[in-house]
């Protein structure tokens, strides 16, 4: 069942405030999406076929110390390419804190409730 505007907009609140007022927590738990490194992947894939070039070489020449060194190189280039992305921030500081004040969450939720409760009566 899919979430109501109002839903929707609470639930983004709420996001928001755990960036701006959590943001240990949020980069332990890993709440940002990854974006692929791609120059370490063109890179590693470069070291990756000269290491292969090198182990067949080695082997062609029989020359045991050059096999094995463009079998380390091939392993290299791809730990390089398989390196870590680099992240992004999902949300900014500056639209997380719009009243300026340093309020929490639950202040501003609590804040808002007794406004709506103000306005029924």
């Amino acid at each position: 069942m899919p979430l109501s505007e109002q839903e929707q907009r609470l639930l983004d609140e709420m996001e928001r405030s755990l960036y701006h007022n959590d943001a240990d927590f949020v980069a332990t738990v890993g709440a940002t999406r990854l974006r692929p490194n791609y120059r370490s992947i063109a890179v590693g894939v470069l070291v990756a076929v000269v290491g292969i070039a090198a182990l067949i070489a080695g082997v062609a020449l029989q020359q045991l110390w050059l096999g094995i060194l463009g079998f380390v190189v091939m392993f290299g280039g791809v730990l390089i390419a398989l390196s870590p992305a680099k992240t992004i921030r999902t949300v900014s500081k500056s639209r997380a804190g719009r009243s300026g004040t340093k309020q929490g969450f639950m202040d501003r939720l609590n804040d808002r409730w007794d406004r709506r409760q103000d306005e029924q009566h």
